[in-house]
């Protein structure tokens, strides 16, 4: 595995609570940098706050379906905390097949905080 200094970043998560911005970075998934997006957004929720968190999906590439399932996976595990401190959830996202990809992730798993 990559150092993440050394990984393109799939997506940069900057806290600047209680807002949380999630930008892709048009990069190309791979398991490695996957894996640190969701360990970056996983850090968001340390300090058992709340929080909302803006998903600025303007440069994202299409993930995996393996990284979808990866991604609801990831959402099932920390249900609890993502219902209990996600007090918002926003997306920006200006493609159709983007926000396709999205409906299919949250087939699998719904999202709490999610803004509609």
């Amino acid at each position: 595995m990559e150092n993440k200094l050394d990984m393109t970043q799939y997506a940069i998560v900057e806290h600047q609570k209680p807002i949380v911005t999630v930008t892709f970075t048009g990069e190309k998934g791979t398991d490695e940098n996957f894996q640190q997006y969701l360990a970056d957004l996983e850090s968001s929720y340390d300090d058992r706050q709340s929080l909302a968190i803006i998903f600025d999906a303007s440069k994202a590439t299409i993930p995996s379906l393996a990284h979808q399932k990866k991604q609801a996976l990831w959402i099932s595990q920390h249900w609890k905390t993502i219902q209990t401190y996600c007090k918002g959830t926003a997306y920006i996202i200006p493609h159709f097949a983007i926000r396709a990809v999205l409906k299919t992730i949250f087939s699998f798993q719904n999202q709490a905080g999610l803004a509609r």
